[in-house]
């Protein structure tokens, strides 16, 4: 996720305003927060996630806890992905 950030711009007259932006001038490396530090991260899992952790678990032979967290059902949808995509 990026940060917000304000900058300057000129408008057509000539004064220069402030204006929030997304994302950032330069290319980033793709770095994503962990999934513990997320802030909704305690929250139950969402539908679209439920739902695509068990078509990942059923392709992988697993089973996997329903109740899981956002944070939680995000690092085993990355850890299934990898077993899947071997």
């Amino acid at each position: 996720m990026q940060e917000q950030s304000n900058d300057q711009v000129s408008d057509n007259q000539g004064s220069d305003t402030q204006r929030e932006v997304l994302g950032s001038p330069t290319p980033e490396s793709g770095a994503e927060r962990d999934p513990q530090e997320w802030v909704t991260g305690e929250e139950p899992m969402t539908g679209p996630q439920r739902s695509y952790l068990d078509t990942l678990a059923r392709k992988a032979g697993e089973e996997i806890p329903a109740d899981l967290t956002k944070a939680e059902a995000s690092e085993h949808i990355e850890r299934l992905q990898a077993k899947v995509d071997q």
